[in-house]
């Protein structure tokens, strides 16, 4: 593994030990009954600590509703694909007419 590959590791785990150590200060400085233990860190990106239900799984990995790609991690900091949503869009894309094709001019 080269030295870049390694530092550019090494500052993701780091960035990403930062985002949960800040969401849990956001949420450990309010008052115990006011803590939701999900939110946003910084107003952008989502954190959700509570227990992960197959409801909220369903919801974030697969929603036919949710016409967003990224969705809220199921739990913990960060996002997580709508598959739903992603092969549908894949698919419109590969349903797409292309461009006409040249007409042959004899």
């Amino acid at each position: 593994m080269s030295n870049i590959t390694r530092t550019l590791g090494n500052l993701l785990k780091i960035a990403g030990a930062a985002l949960v150590a800040a969401a849990l200060y956001q949420e450990l400085k309010k008052p115990p009954e006011e803590r939701e233990w999900h939110g946003k860190v910084a107003d952008f990106v989502p954190y959700d600590f509570r227990m992960p239900t197959s409801e909220r799984l369903r919801e974030r990995l697969w929603n036919p509703e949710d016409p967003r790609i990224f969705t809220e991690h199921f739990f913990g900091v960060g996002w997580s694909i709508n598959f739903y949503t992603l092969f549908r869009k894949l698919q419109m894309l590969k349903e797409e007419p292309g461009p006409p094709a040249p007409e042959d001019s004899e």
